[in-house]
């Protein structure tokens, strides 16, 4: 089989990133035509269809794994410059595509990465998901490494354990006095009203079915940002699960109150990356794993 041309792996990550032809060409230089008979040769090199013209623009199966080769290519050029260069980057900064679960982004995450832009010369794609999720778009090659929940490796992947990340019950005093009038504990919690991330968030309902028998039957709001989360709940819209990155001096100082101290969720945390000896990307993992070891539990 005919090798693709860098020009052509290039042309297919521009396609993703902008997500028409028409604003491909503008990013390229080249007239929409010449997007078009660049995927066009690409699709007959391998017989299989690339590119779904929508709009935007999605992949198909085969185009995932073209993508996934384009980025690796990509990430080993970067890598081949910057060794050249003894460790300077004096063009484009390498963008890296990441995966990490939305409390992971609003807690210990970000700390990881501080710094690591300048110092290596590349920037940052973060796409939230939810921790189960990440892997989805490890296999369509969409991420170069991901956050999640899943010990299995994706394929060409290789995960290593980051830790636990440690999920409270909690509300404010005055939805304790409102709802839970025996006090803190699980009595009529499955009653109170509830917050939930999302509708495929399950870890209230996780929580109750463990400690309380059942689900929840009272309202549910749903809060889709994780700032916005804690925020309700310190609203008191309802009770919720919170890391405890996010709710332990709430805790002390009063604002919150622990309706379970001796009940707690643990979510296991993993690191999964590309199978693929890469200097920048053996920096990112490092940092990120400095970093969770530094501020997750351990297994």
């Amino acid at each position: 089989m005919q090798r693709f041309t860098l020009e052509q792996l290039a042309t297919l990550l521009a396609l993703v990133s902008e997500g028409s032809f028409e604003t491909a060409a503008a990013r390229l230089h080249v007239t929409p035509s010449a997007v078009s008979q660049r995927v066009k040769a690409m699709e007959q090199t391998c017989g299989r269809v690339l590119v779904q013209r929508t709009t935007p623009i999605r992949l198909t199966d085969a185009g995932d794994v073209l993508l996934r080769y384009a980025r690796q290519v990509e990430l080993l050029e970067a890598d081949t410059v910057r060794e050249l260069q003894e460790g300077r980057s004096d063009g484009d900064a390498l963008l890296i595509p990441l995966a990490v679960n939305a409390d992971s982004l609003a807690t210990w995450f970000l700390d990881a990465l501080a710094g690591l832009g300048d110092r290596l010369g590349v920037a940052f794609d973060l796409h939230r998901e939810d921790q189960e999720h990440t892997t989805k778009l490890l296999r369509a090659g969409t991420v170069m490494a991901a956050v999640t929940s899943t010990r299995e490796p994706v394929q060409g992947c290789v995960t290593e354990a980051l830790g636990n990340m440690r999920y409270r019950a909690v509300a404010t005093p005055e939805f304790v006095t409102r709802w839970l009038p025996a006090g803190p504990g699980l009595s009529g919690l499955p009653q109170a009203p509830v917050v939930a991330f999302e509708r495929n968030d399950d870890l209230q309902e996780a929580f109750l079915r463990d400690h309380a028998g059942g689900g929840s039957s009272g309202p549910t709001h749903y809060i889709p940002t994780s700032n916005d989360f804690v925020r309700a709940i310190l609203l008191g819209f309802g009770w919720g699960m919170l890391p405890e990155q996010q709710c332990a001096e709430e805790i002390v100082d009063g604002r919150l109150v622990d309706l379970a101290p001796t009940l707690a969720v643990d979510v296991p945390l993993y690191w999964q990356r590309w199978n693929l000896s890469s200097p920048l990307l053996d920096a990112v993992s490092m940092a990120v794993r400095d970093e969770a070891h530094a501020t997750l539990r351990s297994f």
